[in-house]
């Protein structure tokens, strides 16, 4: 799989990360017993940590984070938890952002305003790869959907 021209199959994680691929997993995976803060950090460190603007840029996406910064990630709800994951890929500043299933588990106000972050995301200049069960939200932000019907 090529990314900005370089195959990209069979790499590290780290550098994949350092060529600009980021990922939201399904299950989240968050460092439940760190802050939200050292969350963010930690998907900023193959990039020395991340900049104050990174972290603003964050938090203009999600002002909730930034109350919640001194905060264990274990401790938050689920829509919350979402928020912290994908704010973390997002401090590794990427090209191509991977989301599996963004919505699951949230309540429709979360959905809705998940996607349209996701929308913003993608409108500053991020490519996004995103597998999701609701088709009609994700169909309606996507320059191009593919839909499997069995399997």
């Amino acid at each position: 799989m090529p990314l900005c021209g370089e195959d990209v199959r069979g790499r590290t994680t780290s550098h994949r990360i350092k060529r600009g691929m980021a990922i939201v997993p399904e299950n989240l995976r968050l460092y439940a017993p760190m802050t939200v803060l050292e969350n963010l950090e930690m998907g900023a460190y193959l990039q020395n940590g991340g900049t104050r603007e990174d972290f603003e840029r964050v938090y203009e996406l999600f002002p909730l984070l930034y109350e919640r910064r001194s905060q264990l990630a274990g401790t938050l709800s689920g829509g919350e938890q979402q928020m912290v994951a994908m704010g973390r890929a997002l401090m590794a500043k990427p090209k191509l952002l991977l989301m599996d299933e963004p919505s699951m588990g949230l309540a429709p106000i979360l959905v809705e305003r998940s996607f349209e972050i996701i929308k913003q995301v993608h409108e500053a200049g991020v490519a996004m790869l995103i597998v999701e069960q609701n088709a009609n939200v994700s169909l309606s932000i996507a320059d191009r959907g593919y839909v499997l019907s069995t399997g």
